[in-house]
């Protein structure tokens, strides 16, 4: 394959749940893809769409000399990038790596240095917004490498975000991605605890509802009518997802010997729902299990109501 050819393709690896609408973006951009996933039905709207399939991040790595990932956490991430399939094997000096995923600053700066002593490029770019955001093109992608490098690829983010932030040196756009993180999966979690109580009270939920969005909670309450519709099913992001955000958070938070009792109470309850086998679903379903504990039920909404 020449130079040429490497520099015409783009490669993705990572298709699940928000790669795949991000790497649909950069197809309706005009750009050729080599996509690649563990698990080969995440790929076929893809492939539909002319990207060309890869065997294993290392194919996608010798093909493309950009290369984006989008993986669950840390260790999807060391296994693509430094296993013996990973993009390492693959990849030729100067190459970019433009990871999306949602990683530790300490591991973004980790394989930052494995990839530079073989001459290739790192990017941690974590995105925000979710998986609807991410079929719009509008996410928030939260950059953080040497701005020279990040400016070569910023034409490809825009097809993926509507705000493309420059953050400076590598591992900072974990950083605010973990930080965001901490308040999005922290702050639902009071208002189901509340709306469990006012159950538990023997409030009418509606009523209960109607009334704080008119008083000072109105703010937090945008969620309630989407987790009260209790569809947990198929989640654009799961508890196992939830747990580890809170758990890189809570280690960034040891690093920098900060106190954070409220998000570690936090990552307990998503601990809880793991231990209780509700991984898969929705991270929202942190309702089931605070009802459960409680021993009641918080009227669900139905939902084309939300």
């Amino acid at each position: 394959m020449t130079e040429s050819t490497r520099d015409q393709l783009i490669g993705f690896i990572g298709t699940g749940n928000i790669g795949n609408p991000m790497a649909r973006q950069l197809i309706r951009g005009g750009y050729q893809l080599v996509v690649f996933d563990l698990r080969p039905e995440a790929t076929e709207n893809l492939l539909e769409l002319g990207a060309e399939p890869a065997s294993s991040a290392t194919e996608v790595a010798s093909r493309c000399s950009i290369v984006f990932t989008s993986l669950p956490g840390p260790p999807q991430v060391d296994a693509a990038t430094t296993g013996p399939d990973g993009i390492l094997a693959g990849a030729q000096p100067g190459d970019i790596h433009v990871d999306l995923s949602t990683n530790a600053p300490t591991e973004v700066r980790r394989i930052l240095r494995i990839e530079s002593d073989a001459g290739i490029n790192h990017i941690d770019a974590p995105v925000t917004g979710g998986v609807i955001r991410a079929g719009e093109g509008t996410l928030t992608v939260l950059g953080s490498s040497d701005m020279e490098i990040f400016e070569r690829v910023r034409p490809l983010l825009n097809h993926i975000g509507e705000h493309v932030l420059y953050l400076g040196e590598a591992g900072m756009g974990g950083l605010y991605k973990l930080i965001n993180n901490v308040i999005v999966l922290s702050g639902h979690m009071i208002v189901q605890e509340a709306l469990v109580l006012g159950a538990k009270a023997g409030l009418d939920r509606v009523d209960l509802i109607e009334k704080l969005r008119q008083g000072t909670a109105r703010p937090y309450m945008g969620l309630a009518d989407i987790f009260l519709a209790k569809q947990w099913e198929n989640p654009t992001s799961t508890g196992y997802i939830a747990e580890k955000d809170m758990s890189l958070a809570l280690q960034l938070a040891r690093e920098q010997q900060v106190s954070m009792p409220v998000a570690s109470a936090v990552h307990q309850t998503y601990l809880a729902t793991l231990a209780a086998g509700m991984g898969d679903l929705h991270h929202y379903s942190t309702l089931d299990l605070l009802e459960h504990v409680a021993g009641v039920e918080v009227p669900s909404i139905e939902p084309q109501d939300t």
